[in-house]
């Protein structure tokens, strides 16, 4: 009878150690869009060009996998709400800047190509002409907290993006 009960205890507690946490959902979608493989110049001069023919302007998000801001804020890009703006107003580019406020960043002549001298965090959002002027480099950088924005905050933020005009 005791090693029965020794027994029963000791199989609740080696499932007690089996069992993982509640895995807890992140604030809205998420998604890993930045390819630390790509060719990041080269993404974004063919984005310039198609926005070049078609009138666009090229939405180019800047984050990286690592972030949950990042994924967050490509998940939301990704949801049907967010893709129609996008393919209606933007040419979408994602490039990958790695953790440049550690000094471990990538692809970083891309922000410094547009006038985003310096990437505190990820993500960061420029919003370029067809001609590659950037429309928003007051707020560039102030994307650092996609994942606690709401849908609607970060939708309304990019419609009017995709009217601003140049400064």
């Amino acid at each position: 009878m005791i090693r029965a009960a020794i027994a029963a205890s000791l199989a609740l507690a080696l499932a007690a150690c089996a069992t993982t946490a509640p895995v807890v959902k992140a604030h809205g979608p998420q998604a890993m869009l930045y390819d630390a493989a790509a060719n990041a110049a080269g993404n974004v001069d063919a984005a310039l060009a198609r926005a070049s023919g078609n009138g666009k302007r090229v939405l180019l998000v800047m984050g990286a996998n690592w972030c949950h801001d990042s994924t967050a804020l490509a998940g939301w890009l990704e949801t049907p709400r967010f893709a129609g703006l996008v393919a209606e107003r933007y040419e979408l580019v994602f490039v990958n800047v790695g953790m440049p406020q550690t000094g471990d960043g990538h692809n970083l002549d891309v922000p410094r190509r547009f006038g985003l001298a310096e990437l505190p965090g990820t993500p960061a959002l420029l919003v370029l002409t067809p001609e590659g002027k950037a429309v928003n480099l007051d707020t560039a950088a102030s994307w650092r907290n996609a994942a606690s924005r709401s849908e609607d905050a970060i939708f309304a933020e990019l419609a009017a993006l995709a009217d601003k005009p140049l400064s």
